[in-house]
C-alpha cells in the first residue's frame, strides 16, 4: 500500500443501483471529480442506452471518460488503465481524495490493480472461433467455454461474443483455462483505495432495471438504436440495450420482444455485477437506500484509518 495521503474511493454495485447519485454527493462531500470507469459510457454516440448522467448530474461535479470516445475508435481495458491512472496523477495534485465509479468489473480492477498478463494467440484461433459463431451461433461458444473454463464463464457477459472469444481464444491457445491468468499479484498504486458498494434486494434492482428500460424506450432508445444500425458489428455496439434492437431491425425480434429481452438481459448482467463485485470482501457494502452522508461519513472515518 502506498505511504502517501492519496485516496480513491470506487463506488462499485449492480446497473440501475443508484452509484451515480451516490458518488456526486461523494464528490461534493470530499470536494473530488469522477472518474467513470463504465466502459459503455465511453461513447459519445451512445447516451441512451447507457444510462449516461443527465445535464444537470455531470453539472453537479466534474466529470471524466464519459462520452470522449466514438464507437468508431478502438479503445480497450489496457488503454483505459493507463488514462485514468495519468488522470488520477493530475487530480490528485489537486485534491488528494478522488472518486472512481461505474460497473464495469475488469476496468475497476484494471485501475485498482493492474491488468492480469495473458499469452500471445495464435490468431487462426479467433479466426475459428469467429467461422463457428458465424455458422453455429454463440450458444456453441458458451457451451465451449463452460466446459473448458467455468469459473470465467460464470464471471463474463456471456452474451457479448466478443468476451466470449477472448476468453476462448486463451483457453485453447495456452490449454490453460483463462481465469488462471487472472488475480495475479496486485500491481502498486500510488493511492489508497476504498471500495465502497451499493446493492438492493434482487427483486429492488430487477423492477429499477425494468423501469430504466421503460423510461429510455421513452426517452428514444429505438431512434437512437437507428442511428447506429449501419455499425452494428463495431465492438463498442455489441452490448445490452443495442443488440436486442439491432435484432428488432433486422426483422428477428417483434419490439416487444426485443424491450423484453433489453429488460432479461439488463437484469443478467446485474446479476453478474454483483458475482464480481463480491469476490473482494473489502468491499463495504451498503443498502441503496443507506443516507448519503451516512456513507460519507463511514469513508471518512475509513480515509482517517488509512492514514494511522
Amino acid at each position: 500500500m502506498s505511504t502517501n495521503q492519496n485516496t480513491l474511493i470506487t463506488i462499485v454495485g449492480p446497473t440501475a443501483v443508484g452509484k451515480t447519485a451516490l458518488s456526486i454527493q461523494l464528490a461534493n462531500v470530499f470536494s473530488a471529480s469522477i472518474i467513470s470507469c463504465d466502459s459503455r459510457q465511453f461513447f459519445k454516440e451512445m447516451t441512451i442506452g447507457t444510462a449516461v448522467p443527465e445535464s444537470k448530474e455531470l453539472a453537479a461535479a466534474i466529470h471524466y471518460f464519459i462520452q470522449n470516445r466514438s464507437v468508431f475508435d478502438s479503445y480497450n481495458v489496457g488503454e483505459f488503465e493507463r488514462d485514468a491512472l495519468e488522470k488520477l496523477e493530475v487530480l490528485f495534485k489537486e485534491n488528494p481524495i478522488q472518486i472512481m465509479v461505474g460497473g464495469s468489473g475488469l476496468y475497476v480492477d484494471a485501475v485498482l490493480n493492474g491488468l492480469d498478463y495473458f499469452p500471445e494467440v495464435d490468431p487462426k484461433i479467433r479466426e475459428a472461433l469467429l467461422l463457428k459463431i458465424e455458422k453455429e451461433g454463440i450458444e456453441v461458444l458458451q457451451k465451449q467455454l463452460k466446459e473448458l473454463d467455468l469459473e470465467t464463464y460464470k464471471l463474463i457477459a456471456i452474451d457479448n461474443p466478443h468476451r466470449i472469444m477472448r476468453a476462448l481464444e486463451v483457453c485453447i491457445g495456452s490449454g490453460i483455462p483463462y481465469s488462471t491468468f487472472k488475480n495475479k499479484p496486485k500491481k502498486q498504486r500510488n493511492f489508497k483505495s476504498i471500495k465502497i458498494g451499493l446493492n438492493a434486494d434482487r427483486e429492488i434492482i430487477y423492477n429499477r432495471i425494468n423501469q430504466r428500460v421503460d423510461a429510455m424506450i421513452d426517452n428514444g432508445l429505438i431512434e437512437e438504436a437507428k442511428t447506429l444500425y449501419a455499425h452494428k458489428e463495431l465492438n463498442a455496439l455489441q452490448t445490452v440495450g443495442y443488440r436486442e434492437l439491432f435484432s428488432f431491425f433486422d426483422g428477428n425480434f417483434t419490439k416487444e420482444f426485443a424491450i423484453s429481452e433489453i429488460k432479461k438481459n439488463s437484469r443478467r448482467f446485474a446479476k453478474r455485477q454483483l458475482t464480481w463485485f463480491k469476490r473482494d470482501k473489502n468491499t463495504l457494502w451498503f443498502d441503496y437506500l443507506t443516507d448519503k452522508l451516512t456513507i460519507a461519513s463511514e469513508v471518512s472515518e475509513k480515509i482517517n484509518k488509512l492514514k494511522e
